[in-house]
């Protein structure tokens, strides 16, 4: 089945929001062994949406739509379909029902202009949103099939696998290969280091594919693999993982969709430690990525930002001739920083960073991208230097990056 993506909105094409979307659904397109002929993106405007739409739909056999569902007056999409096929809109009762609700439950101020989310053209199929006020719709024209859902991100990853999917396996029944994925993601080797070493191996004759998604500072890799049995699809996507598994085993920190964060959440709540973090040029990222995860509570006791020698020596304790003889940036003043908070917090753990994050502070002996970062329990401290290239931001983000890298490879080799 082929496979049209168009994704509406004026902050699409004027550059303010990255498109998120496409790649999102073409990724699940090809899982169901699909293709995407076209990706367009359009903006707030009736006659493209309607040029475009038709354009999609003389090449595919269903399109799928996201953005302009909202209430306001740019959100145009359903109207500007109904015109495309000559349909009027019509109100669904019990979409209007669900959205009173919702108002009246969070004690919202409802406007006449939140029903007009409850207008769909004459003949559309519900979607339903559970993440949102925003339904979405499928429309069978023509002997093809247009599928519209909300432009938030959020919202479509919800809506695509429990509402979109099904129904385009109920109108297009077809065999499709049985399809497999595993996401692989790596920190510590470049996508051009990670495509070399794994060039000697011939993944396209086990029928498995390889996909390259950069999420800095990560990448992950995707391995799709399909045969005519699920028993063969296991066997093929496991002989693929095995052997970029062989080839780049020291810097696979995670098999799965877990972020590195739930990750270290699961392995501290399992082992029953406590953790502490003192932050200077990482300004309190580690501890934001930490308690991002659901029950952190459980293990993070506390995070101290302390940002000027001062704050290293007056809240945290760090003996001032440290500073004053090895600099804030140092292997020293990173140990010296993890150990005291560990003993100020009383936890298992104290993990620190420190760091010139740029664009200035550099020097020859320590350059903008200077950092350290370090790990100490009650018997050691774990400390790694390391130089990055990057702008202030992603810098940051780097840090905070080996700072849990090296709390995971503690914990992993903890028994």
């Amino acid at each position: 089945m082929k496979i049209g993506i168009l994704t509406i909105g004026n902050e699409l094409i004027n550059g303010r929001t990255a498109d998120t979307n496409s790649s999102l659904i073409a990724r699940e397109v090809n899982l169901q062994g699909w293709h995407v002929e076209a990706m367009l993106s359009v903006g707030d405007d009736f006659e493209i949406i309607k040029t475009r739409l038709h354009d999609l739909l003389s090449f595919t056999d269903a399109v799928i739509c996201t953005g302009g569902l909202g209430p306001t007056t740019d959100d145009i999409t359903t109207e500007a379909i109904a015109r495309a096929f000559d349909l009027p809109l019509e109100r669904d009762n019990d979409t209007l029902a669900y959205l009173q609700e919702i108002f009246k439950k969070f004690k919202w101020t409802w406007t006449e202009n939140n029903a007009k989310q409850a207008l769909f053209p004459k003949g559309a199929q519900v979607i339903p949103n559970p993440v949102g006020t925003a339904a979405g719709f499928a429309l069978s024209v023509q002997n093809k099939l247009v599928l519209v859902m909300p432009g938030v991100p959020s919202e479509t990853k919800r809506m695509l696998p429990e509402g979109v999917i099904p129904i385009l396996k109920k109108t297009f029944p077809q065999p499709v290969p049985f399809a497999q994925q595993q996401t692989i993601k790596i920190f510590g080797l470049g996508e051009s280091a990670i495509d070399e070493k794994l060039s000697s191996y011939d993944f396209s004759a086990i029928d498995v594919s390889v996909g390259f998604y950069p999420v800095f500072p990560e990448n992950h890799l995707v391995l799709i693999a399909r045969a005519s049995s699920l028993e063969q699809t296991r066997q093929n996507l496991q002989k693929a993982v095995d052997a970029v598994s062989d080839q780049l085993g020291e810097w696979i920190f995670s098999y799965g969709e877990q972020t590195l964060e739930e990750m270290l959440a699961g392995f501290l709540t399992q082992k029953k430690l406590t953790l502490a973090v003192a932050e200077s040029c990482t300004g309190g990222l580690i501890a934001n990525r930490l308690t991002d995860v659901p029950g952190s509570s459980l293990f993070f006791e506390q995070g101290l930002v302390t940002y000027s020698n001062e704050a290293k020596i007056n809240l945290l304790g760090v003996p001032a001739d440290i500073i004053e003889k090895h600099g804030a940036v140092s292997e020293e003043t990173a140990c010296s920083m993890a150990q005291e908070v560990r003993k100020l917090a009383g936890t298992d753990l104290g993990l620190s960073s420190t760091g010139i994050a740029g664009p200035s502070g550099g020097s020859l002996e320590k350059p903008v991208g200077t950092v350290y970062v370090a790990l100490a329990d009650r018997t050691q401290t774990i400390c790694r230097h390391y130089r990055f290239r990057w702008d202030r931001k992603r810098n940051k983000l780097v840090t905070s990056e080996a700072a849990l890298m090296l709390l995971k490879n503690y914990l992993q080799e903890k028994k």
